[in-house]
């Protein structure tokens, strides 16, 4: 699937955008990496990509095809996305809960192929143990375990993801992004994801998108090539070293810049 962001102005109507000029390309399948401080509107861009907000005709276009001439059920059809932090639905079990995710291929009929689909995504997020589990019972990391399962479940071949390591701890996290690396890898998909987490970004990714204020693209390419102390000083306004870590840049925190 291709995706393509052409000179994107979004807002809310108040005067101010929030994102200003935003132009992208997504051709080919792979780990994608949305990076940048809080407030340069990374969940903005994705919420654009994926028709909860809607854009302006003529600026996000899926395989050519202008996004606003597709249906929302089409568009659940083309790509998944998992919020940040999941959502709350009252009392379902996980297995219901998961279920969601398959409506866009088998509407609101349960088949055996749609719970075993829901077995193999639990399995692969580590809580098949959860399954009769109410939702509301959960911790946050394993509401964002079951938010991702519910994703892979849609079965597309792009799947976006709003900060999917978030409440997880450093084992899951690492266990979670490897997983989505693995799924581009193995199954031809289009993992594009929002990270805070710099140095599993530059480890895992095979681009990283970096935005900066006022709502711009910063710059766009391999890990190797954006991930720059130049960068992080810029953008994040931290001083810091990266290092070559078996070929992929590794940052050294410092003290933060003084803020004038």
């Amino acid at each position: 699937m291709e995706l393509v962001v052409k000179d994107l102005d979004f807002g809310f109507g108040d005067g101010r955008n929030v994102l200003n000029s935003i132009s992208l390309t997504i051709d080919k399948p792979g780990l994608y990496c949305i990076i940048g401080p809080n407030g340069v509107g990374k969940s903005t861009l994705v919420r654009c990509i994926n028709k909860i907000y809607k854009v302006p005709e003529g600026k996000v276009f899926v395989d050519g095809k202008d996004i606003n001439d597709i249906s929302i059920k089409e568009n659940a059809g083309n790509m998944a996305y998992v919020p940040v932090g999941g959502d709350d639905l009252f009392a379902l079990t996980v297995v219901d809960t998961i279920l969601i995710g398959r409506h866009n291929q088998s509407g609101w009929k349960t088949s055996e192929e749609d719970l075993e689909t829901v077995y193999k995504s639990m399995k692969l997020m580590g809580i098949e143990d959860l399954g009769m589990k109410h939702y509301n019972e959960l911790s946050a990391g394993q509401h964002q375990k079951v938010a991702i399962a519910r994703g892979l479940v849609q079965g597309t071949d792009f799947i976006i993801l709003d900060e999917p390591t978030a409440n997880l701890d450093v084992r899951y996290q690492i266990y979670v992004t490897e997983l989505l690396k693995e799924l581009a890898m193995r199954s031809g998909m289009t993992v594009l994801m929002i990270s805070h987490d710099l140095n599993i970004t530059a480890r895992y990714a095979d681009e990283v998108i970096v935005m900066a204020r006022p709502g711009v693209i910063h710059s766009m390419g391999k890990p190797e090539d954006v991930i720059t102390e130049d960068m992080i000083r810029e953008v994040y306004g931290v001083d810091c070293d990266v290092i070559d870590a078996k070929g992929k840049p590794h940052i050294i925190l410092g003290p933060a810049l003084r803020i004038d």
